[in-house]
């Protein structure tokens, strides 16, 4: 099974695990990344970790995960394996270790998706913490600054619970591509968006924009015709207006040929 069939298994399943789906998500990049490893790096992780407190010092002090402030947009930033290799990571992908080490010692966390910044929080506090910066625990103030610097909001844009729900296993996963999506398309890396757009559409959501896209890249690789009849195998039972923009979208990846 290819990286993105076994990531779609996945994430069909009633209850996503989020490790081996963001450890499948990140197998796209590099198929050599098999999950067995990192699984039990996660395990050794929590050994012996009894409580929230000893989690956060095992992880951001002994261990010494911490934000990438220098290449925040280096992609390996948002592939698993590569964060337990390095200790380096942004947000969501420090928030999958911390959430999974904690599973595996008995603490119930989840991932917040506050826009701009993703944190994590125990289940059933009030308590946030950010892992990008050491494991700090934010009090409201302090949080409402990081949103506000994170998406560069004014004082004219509410902030409060709204911005603080609980993020599920696939929210998390489409964060994490959709971070990775806008990496792969400024640096014009068509064959890894490739796989993270059809992960993508593996996901709930999808829509014909993100079919378009797929078809794009397929055609920024001369894969043209594949990109056609991607398109074009839509068409049967589709809308009017929805067919007419397939096929013309077909037309035109198929245009390079003449």
């Amino acid at each position: 099974m290819d990286a993105v069939a076994h990531f779609a298994e996945l994430v069909g399943r009633p209850d996503p695990p989020l490790d081996r789906a963001a450890l499948a998500l990140a197998a796209g990049a590099d198929a050599t990344l098999g999950p067995e490893p990192w699984l039990a790096e996660l395990d050794r992780l929590a050994s012996g970790v009894t409580s929230l407190d000893g989690l956060l010092q095992r992880l951001f002090a002994e261990e010494d995960f911490r934000g990438n402030v220098d290449d925040y947009h280096d992609p390996r930033n948002s592939l698993l394996p590569h964060v337990l290799r390095r200790r380096l990571g942004i947000p969501i992908t420090l928030a999958v270790v911390t959430i999974e080490v904690g599973r595996r010692a008995g603490i119930a966390l989840e991932g917040v998706g506050m826009p701009g910044h993703f944190l994590v929080r125990p289940v059933g506090t009030q308590t946030l913490i950010d892992v990008f910066h050491g494991g700090a625990v934010l009090d409201a103030a302090a949080c409402e600054a990081l949103f506000r610097t994170a998406t560069g909001a004014g004082p004219d844009v509410p902030f409060g619970p709204h911005l603080l729900a609980a993020a599920p296993t696939r929210s998390i996963l489409l964060r994490m591509l959709e971070n990775l999506r806008l990496i792969y398309r400024a640096r014009q890396r068509a064959a890894d968006l490739e796989w993270v757009v059809r992960m993508r559409l593996a996901l709930p959501g999808a829509g014909l924009p993100d079919l378009l896209e797929l078809a794009g890249t397929l055609g920024d690789q001369a894969r043209w015709i594949d990109g056609a009849r991607l398109l074009e195998e839509q068409v049967p039972g589709a809308p009017p207006e929805r067919a007419e923009i397939l096929r013309t979208a077909a037309r035109t990846l198929r245009a390079h040929l003449n």
